[in-house]
């Protein structure tokens, strides 16, 4: 039988983090990926409705509280293996208890439209 320790670094709770859902695809303009590229700007109205600005396009999009949270974990270096001890640790870096859904189309920014003369 295989033995995972997961324990929660550092004093009181964890960081809570928010996840956010989007309907559909994203693609990115260069080939490389999302991967540490900024998707877009992340608003809120004041009645707390979230709005991600991508490019030319808002999405409006709904706060929705999380059944079962979602724990973020860490896979630390592995020490010396023993018989008596478990070979692997996790560490607890973040809980995620909410999330943001986005899953209406998106629809153009449009500001202003010149006029054909």
């Amino acid at each position: 039988m295989v033995q995972i320790v997961v324990s929660s670094d550092g004093d009181g709770s964890p960081e809570s983090w928010v996840l956010v859902e989007l309907q559909g695809e994203v693609e990115p303009r260069q080939s490389g990926g999302l991967a540490g590229n900024l998707l877009g700007d992340l608003h809120y109205t004041q009645e707390g409705v979230p709005v991600l600005i991508v490019g030319h396009h808002i999405l409006y999009g709904k706060v929705v509280q999380l059944e079962k949270p979602f724990a973020v974990l860490v896979k630390q270096e592995a020490g010396e293996p023993s018989t008596t001890g478990p070979h692997t640790r996790y560490a607890v870096t973040a809980l995620i208890r909410t999330k943001l859904l986005f899953k209406t189309r998106p629809k153009p920014i449009i500001t202003n439209v010149p006029k054909k003369v």
